[in-house]
């Protein structure tokens, strides 16, 4: 086999758009996906916005029989069907043929198991009717239900993972499934990863008042990355899938090619040197950023794009800082870098997974999305690049390498280096 991996499928459930072509019209005019949530500020919690796509539980029918269909009701499961089936399906698969396709792989990964299936079991157990609690409650309390469901679905039998690491945890699962095709384990893998914010889980962030509060009645400026007036992080929810496969294995097949995965790497800052539970250790970022370029023999200043973490926190600052120290370059040869998160928020796990979607279609369209909210850039980052590689428009132009990070509680990152699929 080739050893070279391309990315032949995707799929994606998004604050700003439910597949494909939705997300795309989104990211190419810089439509938002946050809304304010009444629910919230009934529970009077301070930042009171959310990123929560326009998701219809009953689109899963077209996937799931009846049976699997039924007493299914954890939303970050529903997600990640209906992401990783899209994405089989666009690379040019069937759904239940019966098939096991050992060749292919599973790496999804999430946060938690579903809050709301959590809820429901705490509650019927407190009033003594667990009885009534159903089949099929434990494969969507196990924090591997989204794993098993999809590859259930789809008759994968390869290896399959479910990872955790935060909002490091879908380009991590997608550097995974890039490495088990380049080792020769696999030959193609399903990778991807989800996240539902429910009321708990957003009520655990609020509590730490690292949340955007300040935009409560303007939902869709509250997620401000790189801006002067960026006030924290808007949580969001979603799922996105890609489908992985070795270049030969691809090509025999006859399939369609979106891009190439080059090469990443993950690792820990280990909560050292300035590193914490919650906030990232600049020399691991540094190094991983580093490794991922020699590992995709990418030369630094060969990078036309950098989608960043840049989550709205003072973080922002120090990440624009270690991408320069990397790369060597600074105001206007710095590369143009965006943060889908001025549209959707922060999905948490998920941010890596629907983040690479964005990447990759900018490579396959030859397009730089805007960063929405950005009408004040942060003085502190125009004082190391130029506001001119900050856009606030689309900027029509062809990428051909572009870098992807992620960092995540735990102090864990994750970079990869993807590129226009050139034979």
């Amino acid at each position: 086999m080739s050893k070279r991996v391309v990315v032949t499928g995707m799929g994606v459930v998004a604050p700003n758009g439910v597949g494909v072509p939705a997300f795309l019209h989104a990211i190419q005019n810089g439509v938002s996906g946050l809304k304010f949530m009444p629910h919230f500020r009934e529970l009077n919690f301070n930042c009171q916005v959310c990123g929560v796509p326009d998701f219809q539980f009953d689109e899963l029918k077209n996937y799931l029989s009846e049976v699997a269909f039924h007493g299914l009701k954890g939303s970050t499961i529903g997600y990640a069907i209906k992401a990783a089936a899209d994405a089989w399906v666009d690379a040019g698969n069937s759904i239940n043929t019966g098939e096991i396709h050992w060749e292919t792989g599973c790496v999804f990964g999430n946060s938690l198991a579903d809050m709301e299936i959590m809820k429901r079991v705490i509650t019927h157990v407190d009033i003594k009717q667990s009885r009534k609690l159903g089949s099929k409650v434990v494969e969507q309390l196990m924090n591997s239900g989204a794993t098993a469901n999809i590859t259930g679905l789809l008759g994968i039998g390869n290896r399959i993972i479910t990872n955790s690491a935060a909002c490091a945890t879908g380009s991590q699962a997608i550097l995974m499934g890039y490495e088990y095709i380049k080792n020769g384990t696999a030959k193609r893998m399903l990778v991807g990863s989800n996240e539902y914010i429910d009321s708990y889980v957003f009520a655990a962030f609020d509590a730490m008042r690292i949340l955007g509060r300040k935009f409560n009645d303007e939902p869709e400026r509250a997620s401000r990355p790189m801006s002067a007036t960026a006030c924290g992080f808007v949580p969001g929810s979603g799922a996105a899938a890609l489908v992985l496969e070795d270049l030969d294995f691809a090509l025999a097949r006859n399939a369609t090619i979106y891009a190439e995965v080059l090469g990443g790497a993950t690792n820990s800052g280990g909560q050292k040197k300035g590193g914490s539970m919650t906030a990232p250790n600049s020399e691991g970022i540094v190094r991983c950023i580093t490794d991922a370029l020699i590992n995709a023999a990418v030369d630094p200043a060969g990078i036309n794009m950098i989608s960043g973490h840049l989550t709205a926190t003072m973080a922002d600052k120090m990440e624009i800082e270690n991408w320069s120290k990397v790369l060597n370059r600074r105001g206007d040869n710095f590369p143009l870098i965006n943060s889908l998160k001025s549209m959707i928020g922060h999905c948490l796990s998920a941010a890596g997974s629907i983040e690479s979607v964005a990447v990759i279609l900018q490579l396959m369209h030859g397009f730089v999305h805007p960063n929405i909210n950005l009408e004040d850039p942060n003085p502190e980052i125009t004082d190391i690049v130029s506001a001119n590689v900050l856009p606030t428009k689309k900027i029509n132009k062809e990428i051909n390498i572009a870098a992807k990070a992620n960092f995540g509680f735990g102090d864990v990152n994750a970079c990869l280096i993807f590129s226009k699929f050139k034979k």
